[in-house]
């Protein structure tokens, strides 16, 4: 797979990143530098290792599913898209009652932004994508969008981070489609 769809499932998955760091961003919000990096190296790895553990684990289904592999990529990219998609329309402007700085709550946060990663992980096992290239990107972008959430969540509020998530959707309901395409042709 081409380094420009890896590029877009990584931006995807990182708009659930994105908008949690938006709503840290606005809960801290004189965050110095040092702090948002330590924030965003936490969440960029556990995104990282994610989408491994999702590999590793379809690899070891892929041979006794290989007919099927681009229809279960489909339905997990496309699950996962329309998961954010929903969240993104249903989340209520709630307040954070933690402190988004301490490593717990961090950690927390990291789990359940990254939950999505692994999923496409497996889905990553199917397509026989680079694994090490695409967890490095999908660190690397993570990581970026950790940093630019912060910075958006001191300027410009909640919503921005719910129209992101409601793009990263999308976008993975499109890699699910084109993969599901290149297979049926």
């Amino acid at each position: 797979m081409d380094f420009i769809v890896i590029l877009l499932i990584a931006i995807g998955l990182s708009f659930d990143t994105f908008a949690a760091s938006i709503c840290i961003g606005l809960t801290v919000k004189q965050i110095r530098f040092l702090q948002a990096l330590k924030i965003a190296t936490i969440l960029s790895a556990f995104q990282a290792v994610m989408p491994v553990i999702g590999w590793f684990l379809g690899s070891q289904i892929k041979d006794q599913i290989s007919h099927i592999d681009h229809w279960i990529a489909f339905g997990l990219l496309s699950l996962v898209g329309l998961k954010m998609i929903r969240e993104s329309i249903q989340r209520k402007s709630e307040g954070n009652h933690s402190d988004p700085s301490k490593l717990f709550v961090i950690i927390g946060i990291a789990v359940a932004t990254s939950i999505d990663a692994l999923i496409a992980g497996v889905s990553f096992a199917f397509i026989e994508m680079n694994i090490l290239i695409s967890a490095a990107t999908i660190g690397l972008i993570t990581g970026i969008a950790a940093m630019l959430g912060m910075l958006f969540g001191k300027k410009a509020g909640q919503k921005l981070g719910k129209k992101m998530e409601f793009l990263g959707g999308i976008i993975l309901i499109g890699i699910g489609i084109k993969i599901l395409l290149e297979h049926l042709h």
